[in-house]
């Protein structure tokens, strides 16, 4: 029997893969999330999902594993998760009535071989006041997300647009997975 494990303790990417009615395990990768500033967006989002997927399969070499990281880009400087209220509230000012981008990497490795591909969102906030983004960063949310909120939560208020895969912001293009799962050699049920 194949076995299909997530390299995340991410609540989001779980929940995704459950949506997808597969049955997996969950292997979290502490893995340095760094990454040298030559690399593109695009570059350094494929290297972490690959260094992330990488650390679990190395101790589950049968296992398809499943690696994902999501960096936001404005204007060229990729944002990262906030430390404290300050960097909240620069991103939230940043990001405010603004296009921003938002990649998302994928490794999948299979028994034979590896998987890498990407997916690029682009996210158009809403201009916030001072008094939303201020509540927004109250509620705690942006400290554990990619350029300090989250669409399918609170943060949902914040976006006005999206032009391509929402999965992709969440955390993992869930279409494009299952089909280079089965690309990969995953039988999947359906």
């Amino acid at each position: 029997m194949q076995r299909l494990i997530l390299a995340s303790s991410s609540p989001r990417r779980r929940e995704l893969l459950e949506n997808l009615h597969l049955t997996f395990e969950i292997s979290s990768s502490n893995v340095d999330e760094s990454f040298s500033p030559d690399l593109t967006p695009e570059e350094a989002v494929k290297e972490l999902a690959s260094r992330k997927a990488s650390f679990v399969a190395k101790k589950e070499p049968n296992a398809f594993v499943i690696g994902s990281d999501t960096v936001v880009v404005h204007n060229g400087d990729i944002l990262g998760k906030p430390n404290d209220r300050e960097e909240a509230l620069y991103m939230l000012k940043k990001l405010s009535g603004q296009t921003h981008s938002v990649f998302t990497g994928v490794s999948i490795i299979s028994p034979e071989r590896e998987i890498q591909f990407y997916e690029k969102t682009d996210v158009v906030f809403w201009e916030l006041s001072h008094e939303e983004m201020d509540a927004y960063i109250s509620s705690g949310e942006p400290f554990d997300k990619a350029g300090g909120y989250g669409i399918q939560g609170f943060g949902s208020f914040l976006v006005r647009e999206i032009k391509g895969d929402y999965f992709s912001v969440v955390g993992l293009p869930v279409a494009r997975t299952v089909r280079e799962l089965r690309h990969a050699g995953y039988v999947l049920p359906y």
